[in-house]
């Protein structure tokens, strides 16, 4: 799993002129999965997510989670985020997982984004086309890979 977090004030997901999908202070959270993902990366990534010390405390120092802010999530589906441009100008992205598979996976770390934050996240519509708004705070924005471990 790949994710870009970003830091934000308000983010927010359109489809068909529908607003489906909205956070004030939080992350949103891209996130694209490949075919070898598993629950462990779902567990590792959604703790990691939910952990991760981006908001700043009494001493303007980021030193806080969305966790402990009591901020909100919006998760985006992004199969992009796998896209390879080693060959070419025309990026493949054979490394995301097919529909099939990414819909569960997606769906499932949605439910444990939900479960580590202890209340609802919102989400955009996996395979729509998505307009996606925000303001990034900072900005912060952060790339992380669940294979890679950093």
């Amino acid at each position: 799993m790949r994710a870009v977090i970003q830091r934000v004030s308000h983010a927010s997901v359109t489809v068909e002129s529908t607003l489906i999908g909205q956070v004030g202070g939080g992350l949103l959270v891209l996130l694209a999965v490949e075919e070898a993902d598993t629950d462990a990366d779902i567990e590792w990534l959604s703790g990691k997510v939910v952990r991760l010390r981006v908001f700043d405390d009494e001493q303007g120092i980021m030193n806080r989670s969305v966790l402990e802010t009591g901020g909100g999530i919006l998760l985006v589906s992004q199969f992009t985020l796998y896209a390879s441009t080693r060959k070419g100008n025309r990026p493949s992205y054979s490394r995301s997982a097919p529909p099939e598979v990414a819909v569960g996976l997606f769906e499932r770390f949605a439910r444990r984004l939900e479960s580590d934050l202890g209340k609802p996240v919102a989400t955009g519509r996996f395979g729509a086309h998505m307009e996606v708004a925000l303001t990034n705070d900072g900005p912060v924005t952060i790339l992380i890979d669940s294979k890679l471990r950093e």
